[in-house]
C-alpha cells in the first residue's frame, strides 16, 4: 500500500531589519569636518537614506516522501495475473482449458499476505503451467463476499472440466499446506470436456450481488444443463426483492 507521509514545516521572521543606512543632515558647505564649495552643484542641500521596512518572509515546506509499498506488485511471475472484475474472474477460469488455476485473494493491508507473497511468488515460477489470478480483497469486497471469503490470505483450486478442486487458507507458516495442493492437483492430467469455471453456487452468489448478469450467466455457461434455459427464463438474479435464497436457487438449478 502507498504510503504519503506529509510534513509541514513553517519559518516565519516577522519585523527583522535587513539593515538601515542613514546619513544625518548636512550642511551644504560640510563633509567629514571640511569646508566644501558647492556653490556650482545643483540641489545637493542634505543626503537622507531611509531605512528599508521590515521584511516578512513567510516559508512552507512540504515534504512527500513516497515509498514503494506495494509489495503485491512486486516480483510478478508472467503467470501471475490481477484479477478487476467477476466477469474477468470467470472468463479466466474458462479460457484456462486443462491448466491448473490457483485463485489467490489478498488484502494490501495484511501483514499474512504481505509476508507470503514472495513464496507465492517462487511457487509461481517454478510452476510456470499453472495460472495464478491475484483478487484484492478491498478493490472486491463485494464479489469476496459473496465467493465467502472470510479471512486472509485465502485459495481456491480449480482445473478444467472438474471445477473447484479444493480452497483454504494459509500462511507462511503452514505453507507447506500450499505446496501440497500444488504437488496434487498440478500433476499432468487430462480432463474430458471443457473448463467448467465457477461452480453453480458461486455462480448464483454473484450474481445475486449484481456482480454478473443473467444474460453473461446463459452466455458463458450454456453446457450447464437447465442452467442457460433457467436463466434465460426471465428470474432476475439481482434482484434482491426476490424471495429465493441461495439453497433454494441452486435446487432450482440443478433440478
Amino acid at each position: 500500500m502507498a504510503c504519503s507521509l506529509k510534513s509541514g514545516a513553517s519559518s516565519s521572521v516577522v519585523g527583522s531589519s535587513i539593515g538601515a543606512l542613514q546619513v544625518t543632515a548636512l550642511t551644504p558647505k560640510e563633509f567629514m569636518g571640511k569646508s566644501l564649495d558647492v556653490s556650482n552643484q545643483i540641489g545637493f542641500s542634505h543626503l537622507n537614506v531611509k531605512p528599508p521596512r521590515p521584511i516578512s518572509i513567510n516559508a512552507q515546506a512540504s515534504i512527500c516522501v513516497s515509498k514503494a509499498l506495494r509489495w503485491w506488485d512486486k516480483t510478478l511471475k508472467p503467470n501471475m495475473v490481477e484479477i478487476h472484475s467477476a466477469k474477468e474472474l470467470s472468463d479466466s477460469l474458462l479460457n484456462a482449458g486443462d491448466r491448473l488455476v490457483i485463485i489467490d485473494f489478498y488484502s494490501p493491508g495484511c501483514g499474512g499476505c504481505r509476508t507470503l507473497h514472495p513464496k507465492i511468488c517462487q511457487l509461481a515460477d517454478a510452476n510456470p503451467d499453472a495460472i495464478f489470478l491475484k483478487v484484492n480483497y478491498e478493490e472486491l469486497k463485494t464479489m469476496c463476499h459473496a465467493l465467502r471469503i472470510h479471512v486472509l490470505p485465502f485459495f481456491r483450486f480449480y482445473r478444467g472440466a472438474e471445477g473447484k478442486l479444493c480452497s483454504f487458507s494459509c500462511t507462511n507458516a503452514t505453507i507447506k499446506k500450499f505446496k501440497d495442493a500444488v504437488g496434487r492437483y498440478g500433476t499432468d492430467r487430462c480432463s474430458l470436456g471443457p473448463a467448467k469455471g465457477l461452480d453453480e453456487s458461486e455462480l448464483l452468489a454473484l450474481a445475486s450481488v449484481g456482480q454478473l448478469s443473467r444474460n453473461e450467466l446463459a452466455i458463458d455457461y450454456p453446457v450447464k444443463k437447465g442452467f442457460g434455459e433457467f436463466v434465460l427464463s426471465g428470474l432476475d438474479l439481482s434482484d434482491s426483492n426476490n424471495n429465493l435464497g441461495l439453497k433454494e436457487r441452486s435446487e432450482l438449478l440443478m433440478a
